[in-house]
């Protein structure tokens, strides 16, 4: 039972922290350094984290990309799509289902793209945009690919009126990319974008 209560303590953790993040007002850099700051706190620190406590022992602190403001993007939530629905196998955890319910369009380097905004299914749900990108091909980031929203897990970075805010500096690596004890739902091909997310989480210097 105790690991319940840490674990729940992790959460409001991780919920604190993405609320902290909406309400700052300090410039845009400097607000990104300080959530990193106290992302790597949490992750290095918490029992619940997706570390071990050997790897939590020797944490040498997340490695990221440099602040990159071309890549925060606010995006009207494009709803003419199939509302089609998924269904990722959990090797521990029975299957992740969740539905296709909007599209976000937007420009890197240029190049037009486009993610798919998925709802997970079953009780609450949530908001879940997973991703892919050519860096993963590199080894500079995880090569499953990263996350930027998972609303279950309080990863939300708000809306500007009616615009889902999508900013790729908080970019981050799904549990399985720390530790093989993790198993995570990835993005399917359709979120596989054929530019470079020169931003957020890098590859973790010590998986287990």
């Amino acid at each position: 039972m105790d690991d319940y209560f840490t674990l729940l303590d992790y959460r409001r953790g991780v919920a604190d922290l993405y609320a902290w993040l909406r309400a700052s007002g300090l410039p845009p850099a400097e607000r990104l350094a300080e959530f990193r700051r106290r992302r790597d706190e949490l992750i290095g620190s918490h029992p619940q984290s997706a570390l071990d406590a050997e790897q939590r022992a020797i944490f040498p602190g997340l490695r990221y990309f440099g602040y990159n403001p071309a890549l925060r993007f606010e995006c009207e939530l494009d709803r003419a799509v199939q509302p089609e629905a998924f269904e990722l196998p959990l090797q521990d955890d029975g299957t992740f289902r969740m539905q296709r319910f909007g599209r976000v369009h937007f420009e890197v380097a240029g190049q037009a793209a486009s993610l798919a905004v998925y709802w997970v299914l079953g009780y609450g749900g949530g908001l879940f945009l997973p991703f892919r990108d050519d860096t993963n091909q590199s080894g500079e980031t995880y090569g499953g690919g990263r996350y930027l929203l998972d609303s279950i897990k309080s990863a939300d970075l708000g809306q500007a009126g009616d615009r889902l805010v999508l900013d790729f500096n908080y970019a981050y690596n799904p549990s399985c990319a720390y530790h093989y004890r993790w198993h995570c739902p990835l993005a399917p091909p359709e979120n596989w974008l054929a530019v470079r997310i020169e931003a957020g989480e890098m590859t973790y210097p010590d998986p287990r």
